[in-house]
């Protein structure tokens, strides 16, 4: 496999995980195909792409020459094998299946460079029953992002029984010079790291509302005005590290250890999603959002604007943009 710059790329799937990193990808100078077997979808990725890239040039991240050179790098297809016939990397986003992505991989085998990583974008199915039926599963790996991928830096890699270490070092270096935060999972892990981290928040959040503790508004209040805020400069780890004081992270879980095994005692550990939640959720996030001020937003596109507006100021403070 070729160690050279990925200059040429090819995103399966329009939707919006594969409209965000085809931003990303541009932005960076790299050209990309993306496909989809929906001719609308295509249509409506090439007008989320260039609604990313003006908005990125009214806040002055990118310069309009810019933008317009980005907008020059993209071209859309209903083709396969016109997407993927002369590319080095493919960006598969497609559904959150292991039979769609089996049949993407399948046309890659047949289409496809046989040196093309093949990286999914799989929110956490295994790699190895992504490759299964591979002709080169060797150049097949998990490339998790989180939305939208053009402005969260986290990509993480997981590598299946039979990934390449070539591959997982192409695909770590291919990340950072874009502008990511990639981390590789030593094993394979269904849901990989922060989703996993994420589900177990959530589960406990469902459990203190279904009994009563709280609103769904103030879960979100919790977090977001309490942990969340550290969790955007440092991980749990170090937190703790810097609770300890003089002692450290041993030190500070050693004062609360014993209290926590109280609350793990008395958390939540169901494996199925709470009859009825799904409504009460969406009842509770609708009057959230009501009772939003303003200025953050009342309707999922005003509070999309607001959040994207805050990430870039929180990928400024980090130093990531």
């Amino acid at each position: 496999m070729s160690t050279s710059r990925i200059e040429k790329v090819a995103i399966l799937g329009g939707g919006v995980i594969g409209s965000s990193w085809a931003t990303n990808f541009i932005w960076y100078g790299v050209s990309v195909t993306v496909y989809d077997i929906d001719e609308n979808c295509l249509k409506v990725a090439q007008d989320r792409i260039t609604g990313n890239l003006k908005y990125l040039a009214q806040k002055g991240i990118i310069t309009s020459e810019k933008m317009i050179e980005a907008i020059s790098l993209i071209t859309y297809t209903a083709d396969i094998e016109d997407a993927v016939s002369d590319v080095q990397f493919i960006q598969e986003a497609g559904p959150e299946q292991y039979e769609t992505k089996r049949a993407l991989l399948a046309d890659c085998d047949q289409y496809a460079p046989s040196d093309a990583v093949f990286a999914t974008s799989s929110s956490g199915l295994l790699i190895t029953e992504i490759a299964k039926y591979s002709k080169i599963p060797e150049r097949c790996i998990g490339a998790h992002p989180y939305n939208p991928p053009h402005l969260i830096p986290l990509v993480e890699i997981g590598k299946g029984e039979k990934t390449s270490e070539e591959t997982a070092r192409k695909t770590y270096d291919f990340y950072r010079s874009l502008g990511k935060e990639p981390v590789i999972l030593q094993k394979e892990a269904l849901g990989f790291i922060a989703n996993r981290l994420s589900v177990a928040l959530y589960r406990e959040a469902i459990d203190l509302v279904v009994k009563g503790v709280c609103s769904v508004e103030d879960i979100d209040k919790a977090v977001s005005y309490g942990p969340g805020l550290r969790y955007a400069l440092m991980g749990p780890n170090l937190i703790y590290q810097l609770g300890g004081g003089s002692y450290g992270i041993q030190g500070i879980l050693h004062h609360i250890g014993p209290s926590v095994e109280f609350w793990w005692a008395d958390m939540a550990d169901w494996k199925k999603w709470p009859e009825g939640w799904g409504e009460k959720a969406q009842k509770g996030v609708n009057e959230a959002m009501a009772n939003r001020p303003p200025e953050q937003g009342r309707t999922p596109e005003e509070i999309i604007k607001w959040r994207d507006d805050k990430l870039l100021e929180l990928l400024k403070i980090l130093g990531k943009l």
